[in-house]
């Protein structure tokens, strides 16, 4: 796969899962809320310009090299293609899962991570508010998986494109259709799971790390049930709210609170 088509898939996979996700949102609202759509999109851009010019592709060159090499668990055991691309997905979404649990426990990466909950509201826009360092430190972790993994090109471009979706949905202001959530809720995240995720109280924000998967949290004993009619007060205590994008580039220098 060419750098060019590899960006291209996974441009449009962006753009149908931010239409997607913002049109749920606008069909069935949870709470109605307003956004931070100003510093959440600045966010992005910078998020998109910063990362895009130091590793636009990098996760496919990893793939490409390790295939190359036949380096990582897929090539070692000479997996077939369709047994490789849903493993190297299921793989790449347990590292995600791992990875933002560690960005609740180290200081380092909290001080970073914490402009993503300083969201006051809960909207499709909040899956656009990292901070650019949270992503420049999550680069070495992303391709070290893909190479141990040996997660061929088509992998890595799947799992970008259902990341993408379901990191956009889950952060939407929606309800599920009871009836739905119970049917789904044991399995994938939803935005009411993750809702309290992003509640003010440490002890509920410490729960469902997981992005595509809610396996990983029932697993390894981070897993709290939510439903859609729940009210969850969200945001963070000890920072204030940033009240533009510059505040929010700079959120990581404040000092901590009591908890990290």
């Amino acid at each position: 796969m060419s750098a060019p088509a590899f960006q291209l898939a996974r441009a449009g996979a962006f753009a149908l899962a931010l239409a997607a996700a913002a049109t749920w949102q606008r069909l069935a609202p949870h709470a109605r809320h307003r956004g931070s759509l100003r510093v959440n999109a600045g966010l992005w851009a910078l998020d998109a310009a910063i990362v895009g010019g130091v590793c636009g592709t990098c996760a496919l060159a990893a793939a490409e090299w390790a295939a190359r090499r036949g380096v990582g668990i897929a090539h070692a055991l000479a997996a077939p293609w369709w047994v490789a691309t849903p493993a190297s997905v299921l793989g790449l979404d347990l590292v995600s899962y791992l990875w933002h649990r560690a960005n609740h426990g180290v200081a380092l990466l909290w001080r970073f991570h914490r402009v993503h909950h300083s969201d006051p509201s809960f909207t499709v826009s909040t899956g656009l508010r990292f901070h650019p360092g949270e992503l420049l430190l999550s680069l070495p972790v992303r391709l070290l998986a893909v190479v141990l993994l040996g997660a061929p090109a088509a992998a890595v471009l799947a799992f970008e494109a259902v990341f993408a979706f379901a990191n956009l949905v889950e952060h939407g202001d929606i309800d599920l259709p009871p009836r739905l959530e119970r049917a789904v809720d044991r399995l994938v995240v939803t935005p009411a799971l993750h809702r309290i995720h992003h509640s003010r109280l440490p002890p509920e924000r410490d729960r469902n790390f997981g992005t595509i998967l809610i396996v990983w949290d029932r697993l390894l004993g981070t897993h709290r049930p939510n439903r859609s009619a729940a009210r969850v007060d969200v945001g963070l205590d000890d920072t204030g709210t940033p009240r533009g994008l510059w505040d929010a580039l700079r959120l990581p220098l404040a000092p901590l609170g009591p908890r990290c």
